[in-house]
């Protein structure tokens, strides 16, 4: 369907209201039915249970039953301290790729899942305006993606408050937060783990937006991404790393430093929603002027 099409439906639609069209709520009930969200969710709720396992098994992490590794200073050698540390630990080892893929999961399928169903050219009939159904897909999309990164640290904390108690917040480096702002300092870093993935979820939607298969849009904002992982590993790139968002994906754990550390963090996200903007732009202007057949 063209764009010319979809402005003569729009003229001949009595009574019609863009912004009563594809409201979020009708979006966000279809993405929640869906099984890949049931799937994801149920997989990071797990993640949690399945270290607390790995701990019961393998020993205390950092102690005697801590292996080869335990001399290394790192996350991993207070995980069991408290729930705070516990919480923390979890987002350690799943900040890097796992909560990459719920991202680019709900960002990559949303709209090239229309496309694959041929359902896309029925909604622009309906008629949907296009900016108006890639911002209801956008903004439920990003939702999810932030509920997932909410959910992980959440059940880590309630089931690290059982296994482990509650208390401060201990660093492998030494020194401690206080029990009180722990929580707070957890929300901190993981909002900005959810501003430093807005690069993931801005090239899994322009990828959305320009494929009808959507395992092509995920699996490219994945792959893109690990491939910025790579680089960033290139030392001989030397200060040029730094306008690699993947740069700066750990440094929200300066805010769990006693002295909460501002700078790592906002030249990460600086960096990132730099990249967002720029991907989100042009997808809409993309979409906006694409003839869609399907």
């Amino acid at each position: 369907m063209s764009p010319a099409s979809e402005l003569q439906s729009l003229a001949e639609a009595p009574g019609y209201h863009a912004r009563r069209t594809l409201p979020l709520r009708v979006e966000a009930m279809r993405q929640l039915r869906r099984r890949r969200t049931l799937l994801m969710g149920g997989v990071l709720a797990a993640l949690p249970f399945v270290l607390m396992t790995a701990f019961a098994i393998g020993g205390t992490p950092g102690g005697e039953g801590g292996g080869r590794g335990s001399s290394r200073i790192n996350l991993m050698d207070v995980a069991t301290q408290s729930a705070g540390n516990f919480a923390a630990t979890c987002l350690f080892v799943s900040a890097g790729f796992l909560l990459v893929v719920p991202v680019a999961l709900f960002c990559g399928d949303t709209v090239a899942s229309e496309a694959s169903w041929s359902s896309l050219r029925y909604l622009l009939a309906a008629p949907v305006p296009r900016s108006r159904l890639l911002w209801s897909k956008l903004v439920v999309a990003l939702g999810f993606s932030l509920a997932a990164m909410v959910l992980l640290p959440l059940v880590a904390l309630g089931a690290g408050a059982v296994a482990y108690g509650w208390g401060p917040l201990r660093l492998p480096t030494g020194g401690a937060l206080a029990t009180g702002d722990t929580v707070p300092r957890l929300a901190l870093a993981v909002a900005f783990v959810f501003v430093s993935q807005l690069v993931t979820a801005g090239l899994a939607f322009w990828l959305s937006t320009k494929t009808d298969a959507p395992l092509g849009a995920v699996g490219g904002a994945v792959g893109l991404t690990i491939v910025g992982n790579v680089l960033d590993a290139v030392t001989a790139l030397g200060s040029w790393r730094e306008f690699l968002p993947a740069h700066w994906q750990f440094a929200w754990a300066d805010a769990l430093q006693p002295d909460l550390e501002w700078g790592g963090m906002a030249k990460g996200a600086a960096v990132s929603v730099a990249y967002a903007l720029v991907l989100f732009a042009l997808a809409f202007r993309g979409f906006g002027r694409k003839d869609i057949v399907s």
